[in-house]
């Protein structure tokens, strides 16, 4: 049998791939998600994946916010961060970024903050979710 990441992580988008000359805040990503059989799938572990486009001008700081209720958003706390959070410019045309997260927080976001725009760049962010308490996942 071939062994495939299908079955243990699953791709929530939190910044929709657009244009940005200004600061915005993504889409909240569950980590408990409903599966197919009623059962609610924890992921224990989750990635945020930057992907730009085209940086033509500006300072595009990207920061991974965390809550536990969806409604009071902190920034994450370093300690429960794997790798450098990306701040994109105009050399960064095409990149990809990969920041782990090790904390418990229920609900994920990215944030960016844009300064220095008049045209801006492209890029979006997603949440990768991994390692859920219930397999094969549910992809309803």
């Amino acid at each position: 049998m071939k062994r495939t990441v299908y079955n243990h992580v699953r791709a929530k988008a939190t910044l929709a791939i657009t244009t940005r000359t200004a600061s915005a805040n993504g889409s909240a990503v569950d980590r408990t998600l409903s599966g197919a059989s009623g059962t609610n799938e924890w992921f224990q572990s989750a990635t945020l994946l930057v992907h730009t486009g085209t940086i033509t001008d500006g300072t595009h700081a990207i920061t991974l916010e965390v809550s536990n209720d969806n409604a009071a958003w902190a920034a994450a706390a370093a300690v429960d961060l794997q790798g450098s959070l990306p701040s994109i410019g105009a050399a960064n045309d095409d990149t990809v970024y990969e920041v782990g997260y090790t904390g418990t927080a229920r609900y994920l976001r990215a944030v960016t903050t844009v300064s220095g725009t008049t045209t801006g760049g492209v890029y979006g962010a997603t949440i990768l979710l991994g390692f859920p308490n219930v397999t094969p996942l549910s992809r309803t």
